[in-house]
């Protein structure tokens, strides 16, 4: 009896120091996470091309896919033909001008000519080879004359004033109409997809030859190169950890044991919450957590949804 009861406390003493052992493997736990982006089309319209599949592998600005731009482009063409067509209702005053120039320049002539007979009628009145009406008859001739050519001065200054208030107010289209081309090139830039990050397309929304909206989502990727693993500490363990610091993660390897990896803190929140379910803590007591973001660089064993735990340095 004693040999028996001596080898109950042994084994029982075992399993204490083996379930203590277990406790002591790590000091917190969480599962693996990645920051996703959720890639939406930009315009609407039919998605012509659309070169990716779940699990595909794209770098940042890569091209994946294209939407149907002929709808802007037609709008467009549009736009462009009612900027041209505002040159055509713009009148051009220049021939007018010159018409008048012209009339003024004859007018002119007729007026030195009419100053030279003005004076030889003078001379001969003086030698009463003239009667003072052939002189009264030419400046009345004169006067007519640089009315007339005041007149057409006036009509040029006035055909220029009104045209180019006409034409301005025409013209006051153009920048608006240009602002439209501009907003339309934007768009069909936006027509062709471009990824964002670079990363693994996580899931795959929309296929080629479906009608999107501007908006919709298309697909969902993450860079898994560097995941993150979201644990959680008690309130006790706040004074063991730090921004920056370097931790041990463990993850099963399937066959018993654990793969380690390193870990740096990146985020400590400031808030508490209660204990998700799925969660194990070290003290099991512990009602309230604090959540923990640790960066882990993936060597491809690592994925969303995965448990690990954390072992602090």
């Amino acid at each position: 009896m004693k040999f028996r009861l001596f080898l109950y406390v042994i084994t029982f003493s075992i399993v204490l120091n083996g379930c203590s052992s277990s406790d002591k493997t790590s000091d917190a736990s969480g599962t693996f996470e990645a920051d996703e982006v959720i890639v939406s089309s930009e315009v609407p319209g039919k998605i012509l091309t659309l070169n990716i599949d779940e699990g595909s592998v794209l770098t940042k600005d890569s091209i994946v896919g294209i939407i149907d731009s002929v709808p802007l482009l037609l709008q467009k063409a549009q736009v462009e033909a009612n900027i041209n067509a505002l040159h055509e209702k713009t009148t051009n005053v220049l021939p007018q001008i010159k018409l008048l120039n012209d009339q003024i320049a004859v007018q002119k002539v007729q007026l030195a000519n009419d100053f030279y007979e003005r004076d030889r009628t003078a001379r001969l009145i003086k030698a009463d080879a003239a009667t003072t009406k052939q002189l009264d008859d030419i400046n009345t001739a004169i006067d007519v004359l640089q009315k007339q050519i005041a007149v057409n001065e006036q009509q040029i200054k006035v055909q220029e004033t009104t045209t180019g208030t006409q034409n301005s107010s025409i013209l006051s289209e153009y920048d608006p109409l240009k602002k439209s081309v501009a907003e339309i090139n934007d768009q069909l830039k936006r027509a062709y997809i471009s990824n964002p990050i670079n990363g693994t397309v996580l899931t795959k929304y929309a296929m080629a030859g479906e009608i999107t909206s501007a908006g919709k989502a298309l697909y969902k990727i993450a860079d898994l190169s560097v995941i993150t693993l979201r644990a959680y500490i008690t309130n006790d363990q706040l004074v063991q950890v730090k921004l920056n610091q370097q931790v041990t993660v463990l993850v099963d390897d399937g066959n018993g044991g654990f793969k380690q990896y390193d870990g740096i803190i990146t985020w400590i929140s400031d808030k508490a919450e209660f204990t998700p379910k799925t969660i194990q803590t070290k003290d099991e007591r512990a009602n309230l957590v604090y959540a923990i973001k640790i960066h882990v660089k993936n060597d491809g064993y690592l994925k969303i949804g995965m448990y690990g735990e954390v072992k602090f340095k």
